[in-house]
């Protein structure tokens, strides 16, 4: 039999959990899986050297065993020579005032003290999810319903959580506490079914073992691998299509190309729009299927000026046949202007753009790179100083391939902007005229032409 520190190596090795002089926070509830995972981390700390913090949440709800729980955690990290922390929250008034469940809110309160604890440091957080863990899981996704996304679990890694034990099942763990003889504590509440994920781990899970398959922890960890490595193809596959759907984009809106997010199938659709929200919330909680079914509902129709509000402040609206994903709380734009050194680099954190502007010879070696986010300018036509800014009533340029000027505002309706993003636009200006609606036209009168001895060219990332 494969001993567990081998196991939980190779997983670590596998998917990257732990690198050389890393700081690990391992959330130690004093119960034998937490116990488990600090044990067996510290046996592989002698293979890869990393830091190890041990951390402790008193959720404020079992009193005097709460307590004897968090003594016995700062025991053992003193024993073990190892940093300790600990807080005391109320997970039951904090669930109140967020709105949220007991367990929901027990789990923000844990995660915010554990990036508190690695604020100034970095690292990563290890919690002790097991096979078991997931198994239950599952179930509870199967009873809310869920897609593919749901039925893959928990992964082995998650942004800057890692569960090194998650492939190792109970009862192997508990062999591992005996073996080694490691004190634990005991979780009373943990065989009281007064939560959906106790009624499941102490009822129904021993029910579908004794009646149906007494495999079902490794039956649904099998569909859980199978149905991840499904979902993270078909995530790939739609943020390559995001990244050809997608018009513009800033922190706080998102737009999308029409004609192109019709073209492709529902699924991928839905996937693009969970992307798009992911993208200006940071997250996916809350958001339901439904919401997002409503938003592709509210695309087929093309009712410009119709829109439909999410969770989280997100609102979907469309607007000259293109599809916006915004954040509502947007706060008004305000006006700008900054000064651009060229040639040379310019990085505008506050507007979320950086500029690169170079001066070349004209030859006949020079070709231009034909990418959106990259222009071209005769540079003897420049007037004075150059900056960027967004734009100001009674700006007009001459859009390139025409004659004569144009209001910019009449140039924005005729390119079908959204009113939402006009103002947040950059312009890039000499002291007489906009060289340069970024993302789009330049002005005809900077044009590159036969006379031209000097270019400026100027690109750009978001």
């Amino acid at each position: 039999m494969v001993i567990l520190k081998n196991k939980v190596l190779f997983t670590i090795r596998e998917y990257n959990l732990i690198e050389e002089n890393d700081n690990i926070v391992v959330g130690v509830s004093g119960g034998p899986d937490s116990m488990a995972l600090l044990y067996v981390l510290l046996e592989i700390r002698s293979l890869i050297n990393f830091n190890i913090h041990v951390a402790h949440v008193n959720h404020g709800v079992r009193g005097e065993d709460a307590k004897s729980d968090q003594l016995f955690v700062e025991k053992i990290a003193k024993k073990l020579n190892l940093p300790y922390y600990t807080k005391n929250v109320n997970m039951i008034e904090y669930g109140k005032e967020e709105g949220i469940s007991a367990e929901e809110a027990g789990r923000e309160l844990r995660y915010g003290f554990f990036r508190e604890i690695l604020s100034e440091s970095g690292g990563k957080i290890a919690v002790a999810h097991n096979m078991n863990d997931q198994a239950e899981t599952l179930f509870m996704r199967f009873l809310r319903g869920t897609g593919i996304d749901g039925l893959k679990g928990m992964d082995f890694i998650t942004q800057d959580i890692i569960r090194p034990i998650l492939g190792i099942d109970r009862k192997e763990i508990e062999a591992y506490i005996d073996n080694n003889k490691i004190e634990t504590v005991l979780d009373k509440t943990n065989l009281e079914p007064i939560y959906s994920r106790n009624k499941i781990r102490l009822e129904l899970m021993p029910y579908i073992e004794e009646n149906f398959n007494p495999n079902i922890v490794n039956t649904l960890w099998r569909m859980s691998r199978i149905s991840s490595m499904d979902s993270r193809f078909l995530e790939e596959f739609s943020e390559g299509r995001y990244n050809i759907i997608v018009k513009s984009q800033d922190k706080h809106s998102i737009i999308l190309d029409g004609e192109k997010l019709l073209q492709e199938h529902r699924s991928i659709q839905q996937r693009v729009i969970r992307h798009s929200i992911l993208k200006i919330n940071g997250s996916l909680q809350g958001i339901t299927e439904t919401q997002i079914s409503s938003v592709i509902n509210l695309f087929m129709n093309s009712d410009t000026g119709k829109e439909v509000h999410l969770s989280n402040n997100i609102v979907g609206k469309i607007s000259y046949g293109d599809l916006i994903i915004k954040n509502d709380i947007e706060k008004e734009v305000k006006k700008y202007l900054y000064r651009l050194k060229f040639p040379g680099f310019n990085d505008l954190e506050d507007i979320g753009y950086s500029f690169n502007i170079e001066i070349l010879p004209m030859n006949d070696g020079f070709t231009m790179n034909k990418g959106t986010n990259i222009k071209y300018f005769d540079f003897d036509m420049i007037r004075g100083s150059l900056a960027v800014r967004n734009r100001l009533d009674g700006d007009r340029l001459m859009p390139f391939g025409m004659r004569g000027t144009k209001k910019l505002k009449d140039y924005f309706i005729d390119e079908k902007v959204p009113k939402e993003i006009r103002d947040k636009i950059p312009l890039i200006v000499d002291d007489e005229n906009i060289l340069w609606v970024v993302g789009y036209r330049i002005n005809d009168l900077y044009k590159i032409t036969k006379k031209t001895k000097r270019i400026l060219s100027i690109s750009y990332n978001l």
